[in-house]
């Protein structure tokens, strides 16, 4: 899948921001364009998964031409940015891990307590832990 991204410069002649208009909030910065790119498809990805992960939809890319239109991004530089469709699926794989017995039983507690799967716990955890560190590096 590849979404429209709107490259201008964020620091002339050192950084390139680059802002996704499907994606409200979700931008990324690079050191020269190329590298804005990479970042912009690193920040979709994100964006994707967060979204995903709190239930909320996530919009289709629309037509670079649609988005040019709008003088928020008269004097950007346009590109798509790839996103691996793979960010979007929900299938469900089985893993093995290791954890001292005592942390398994307090993992064990607080499913119970929240009335969840030991899986499911440790899925909602786990997303809500990455969503505060990808919050926290802004």
């Amino acid at each position: 899948m590849k979404y429209p991204i709107a490259i201008e410069p964020d620091r002339p002649g050192t950084t390139w921001r680059v802002t996704v208009p499907d994606l409200p909030g979700c931008s990324a910065v690079g050191a020269g364009v190329d590298d804005a790119i990479r970042a912009a498809s690193a920040a979709i990805a994100r964006w994707i998964d967060e979204a995903a992960a709190e239930g909320r939809d996530v919009p289709l890319p629309r037509s670079i031409d649609l988005h040019r239109e709008r003088e928020r991004f008269a004097s950007a530089i346009w590109a798509l940015a790839d996103v691996d469709q793979s960010v979007l699926e929900d299938r469900v794989e089985r893993v093995n891990i290791s954890l001292p017995s005592r942390v398994l039983r307090r993992v064990d507690e607080a499913a119970h307590r929240a009335r969840e799967s030991r899986s499911g716990w440790l899925q909602r955890v786990a997303v809500e832990a990455i969503s505060r560190s990808n919050r926290a590096r802004g």
